[in-house]
């Protein structure tokens, strides 16, 4: 491998933990306000703005599920359904009956005073007040540098919708490429810090493992060798033992 200042490293195994990068709805505002006021999972930001009034902003089939997963931490959640399908009957009856509003129309900017996130304005000009706003990025494994050894990054689905593109590899981390191995996001889009950690600790463990076993298989190869150039036909008798 060629590093950017120009020195070589030689390994016997690779190890990729590149994570992956959100791509983020064309929106003016978002990825200005993306880790403050922007966010988009409610296990991991949710305590932060409960009781405040929130915005999931919609551009897939995952929008309707956002809105009730925050409706958890908030009574004030606002759909924006931007860019999605309508819901049906169906998640149009859950979201009434959790008081979620649905608001129509595409999303044009976010609206920000004294660097607070104030609203959520539509191309009709309307702004809806909101303190938060929820999007759900497209997430993208860091894999550029993996494509040199062939592997490509393929989409990952989630009940049927794809969420990203991800390095696909076996339980403990092996790809397609042999001797490459992934850990954490870059193979699992979903994978949460303590989950990318464990999966990183387990990869460790089957690299280590896998030179193992090479090195096992090496050192019985020289061993078999060794004994056949000792071995006398003749007495049907290896050379140490006469």
């Amino acid at each position: 491998m060629v590093l950017a200042d120009g020195r070589s490293v030689r390994a016997r195994r690779l190890l990729v933990t590149t994570g992956l990068v959100d791509e983020l709805p064309d929106v003016p505002g978002l990825a200005e306000r993306w880790g403050r006021d922007v966010l988009h999972c409610p296990y991991c930001h949710g305590w932060e703005v409960r009781d405040q009034a929130i915005g999931v902003l919609a551009t897939g089939p995952f929008g309707v599920h956002g809105a009730l997963l925050f409706r958890q931490w908030s009574p004030d959640i606002a759909l924006f359904l931007h860019t999605a399908p309508a819901p049906s009957e169906e998640q149009t009856e859950q979201l009434t009956a959790r008081g979620i509003a649905v608001i129509e129309g595409e999303v044009a900017a976010l609206e920000v005073v004294d660097d607070q996130l104030t609203g959520v304005r539509l191309r009709s000009g309307d702004v809806i007040p909101r303190q938060a706003v929820v999007v759900a990025p497209r997430f993208t494994a860091r894999a550029d540098v993996l494509t040199t050894l062939g592997l490509e990054a393929t989409e990952q689905q989630v009940y049927g919708h794809v969420i990203g593109s991800h390095i696909a590899a076996d339980a403990a981390g092996a790809t397609a490429v042999p001797g490459v191995w992934v850990a954490g996001n870059v193979a699992d889009l979903l994978a949460q810090v303590i989950g990318a950690a464990a999966a990183g600790l387990n990869t460790g463990a089957a690299i280590n493992a896998d030179l193992i076993a090479e090195d096992t298989a090496h050192a019985v190869a020289a061993h078999r060798i060794q004994l056949s150039a000792n071995w006398d036909p003749a007495t049907r008798r290896h050379a140490h033992e006469n």
